[in-house]
């Protein structure tokens, strides 16, 4: 069944109203052929609030033709055009590109790799420190992702439309609640019976709640980002200190889309330890994928953080229940806990990567923090908040 206009409308209307938009900025709206009613209704949306709207369209034909007879090398050239743009706008609202996903599964690893360096000149504009973009990423339901992800459309739509719905205030009060769990945090340990067992440090960093809402504030600190669905709190932790373990149930690969079940992953003062990954299902693709974009990061002459850890968060949305391998819903799962390695200068951290890979704990994690104090603060026991 369709997903009705009125929904479609509602949807749009969301998307702009999280991106705080202002009369006269400039939009770039990017997405794939089969979202090209949502993109016009969102580019409404935006003449509506007095902005400037530019729709970017591409279509899974498109994409796999490019991928099957654009050499690498050519793949690898920043579209100058397009760089030009972003830097002219003031927002960028992007919603997933692929009807169906699973077709990137055939794309070649070099021409993947090589992409991602095309992107690059992008990426520095969008999170640069001082003069970022806003930008909103957005999911939206298919039937080709519902295969991907092994669920009945109907669960995926009612996880990705019925997460978009979730109040923001409501999503506010939450978050505001679990934040003065925080006051004064020092270091955060979580611990499961599924292996995860990890502790790292977050003195000093800033506190972000993902409510649905680009703010002026978070856009003055530099959280100029937002996803939907919405509904996580999370911190950038001192990328350099910190260990443990942690159990994934599932997860998917950044660029393939290949499904990742049940991973387990060590990180040593904040960096991941590759050599200690473990899958019961393509495993593999957590390794190349850091491997291939550690060599893009390495070409920036930055400082390389691919494996290091850029963020804690906490899944608080209650209308997205449960975990599928799709990241942008799965790190709101209420009730979870999440780790990402890569970047996250964008929410109060120094890392700066092309790689942003968030890991969704296995219901019934517990969750504590240790403030300045001395004192502990329990934040989560067996998954249900304390």
């Amino acid at each position: 069944m369709a997903i009705s206009d009125r929904t479609i409308a509602r949807c749009a209307k969301s998307m702009v109203d999280t991106c705080n938009l202002k009369k006269g900025e400039g939009v770039i709206i990017k997405g794939g052929a089969h979202t090209q009613r949502l993109l016009e209704d969102i580019a409404i949306e935006c003449y509506r609030k007095g902005a400037t709207p530019t729709i970017v369209i591409t279509s899974d034909r498109y994409l796999q033709k490019v991928f099957d007879v654009v050499p690498a090398k050519t793949l690898a050239v920043p579209h100058k055009q397009y760089v030009g743009m972003v830097k002219a706008a003031d927002l960028i609202i992007a919603v997933e590109e692929m009807d169906d996903p699973r077709i990137a599964q055939g794309f070649a690893q070099e021409k993947l790799q090589a992409r991602r360096k095309a992107s690059v000149p992008v990426n520095d504009i969008v999170h640069h420190p001082k003069e970022g973009k806003k930008w909103l990423y957005a999911g939206w339901p298919t039937h080709g992702s519902a295969k991907r992800f092994g669920i009945p459309y109907s669960q995926l739509e009612q996880t990705i439309i019925g997460g978009i719905s979730t109040s923001p205030s409501l999503l506010m009060r939450i978050g505001k609640k679990l934040s003065q769990k925080f006051v004064k945090a020092s270091w955060a340990h979580a611990w499961d019976d599924n292996g995860t067992d990890f502790r790292i440090k977050i003195e000093g960093r800033r506190l972000n709640i993902d409510d649905g809402f680009t703010s002026d504030y978070d856009f003055s600190v530099g959280d100029r980002g937002a996803n939907l669905p919405a509904g996580e709190l999370f911190v950038s932790p001192h990328e350099t200190v910190g260990e443990g373990t942690f159990f994934c149930p599932v997860t998917s690969d950044r660029d393939s889309g290949k499904i990742i079940k049940e991973v387990h992953l060590e990180f040593r003062n904040g960096e991941l330890q590759l050599d200690k990954v473990r899958a019961s299902k393509n495993g593999d693709a957590v390794i190349s994928g850091f491997r291939e974009n550690e060599q893009v990061d390495k070409r920036s002459g930055k400082t390389v953080r691919t494996r290091n850890v850029a963020e804690l968060g906490i899944g608080f949305n209650p209308n997205i229940k449960k975990a599928i391998g799709y990241i942008l819903a799965d790190e709101k799962v209420n009730g979870t806990v999440h780790i990402a390695f890569g970047s996250n200068i964008s929410y109060g951290g120094t890392s700066e990567s092309i790689l942003h890979w968030d890991f969704v704990s296995a219901p019934g994690i517990n969750l504590e923090v240790e403030r300045t104090d001395g004192k502990i603060a329990q934040v989560m026991s067996k998954g249900r908040f304390v």
